[in-house]
């Protein structure tokens, strides 16, 4: 938990409670459903809650915002992605049932309001729209951004800044896009994909030795 106040400090006290609450309540369900390898567990924080709010250091979602995160496991990026940005709606979508009664039961027990959860695979859903797809490890790039791109809303974001000492924010305006976490030699994978995602290296987000050679990569529609 101390390795989220080191690049956090404006969490809220429900949000603290909720993040402390992840250790014990994920340690419970693995024993149960392993959707975490064993060694990992114990880096609960480090290498699934932080590097899943990698995307929230690069990425800031307005009030409202719909977001799908395709093949969500135990629930990241979503789950902590949803405890940072409680006025975002969160959609976790996976292809095996017993990996969303985790997410059911966390969501539940730390009073998340903002996730829905749904049994499936994200190419078939056809009557829903987001303004963001998140993943992170689940396929290609060239397979997600199949899956994806249809799911995209057309519209883009405005996100205004906080005014700060009397000066009235800033607008930016953000495309809808596919936000996926990878690893490793990417040079292979989008070039297969024919695509030109924007690359960012983790490591210059976290300076931790667990994200050297992690990237964040952002396809916009």
């Amino acid at each position: 938990m101390d390795i989220l106040l080191k690049y956090f400090s404006d969490f809220t006290s429900k949000q603290l409670d909720q993040f402390k609450a992840l250790d014990a309540l994920y340690k419970d369900w693995n024993e149960k459903i392993n959707v975490i390898s064993r060694k990992d567990i114990d880096g609960l924080y480090e290498k699934h809650v932080l590097h899943s709010l990698s995307i929230a250091a690069a990425f800031d979602f307005p009030a409202g915002t719909e977001i799908i995160d395709i093949g969500t496991g135990g629930g990241f990026p979503g789950v902590p992605l949803a405890i940072f940005f409680p006025e975002v709606k969160f959609h976790l979508v996976d292809s095996i049932g017993k990996k969303l009664k985790i997410i059911e039961a966390v969501k539940e027990e730390i009073g998340l309001k903002n996730i829905t959860t749904q049994h499936t695979r994200a190419e078939d859903i056809k009557t829903k729209k987001f303004d963001f797809a998140v993943s992170r490890a689940v396929a290609p790039l060239k397979d997600l951004w199949w899956w994806s791109k249809p799911l995209l809303k057309s519209k883009q974001l405005v996100v205004r800044s906080k005014q700060s000492a009397g000066i009235e924010g800033k607008e930016k305006v953000i495309q809808p896009g596919l936000i996926c976490l990878k690893g490793g030699d990417l040079k292979q994978e989008i070039f297969e994909s024919g695509l030109r995602p924007k690359k960012m290296e983790i490591n210059k987000i976290f300076d931790e030795e667990f994200f050297k050679e992690k990237y964040l990569l952002y396809v916009a529609l």
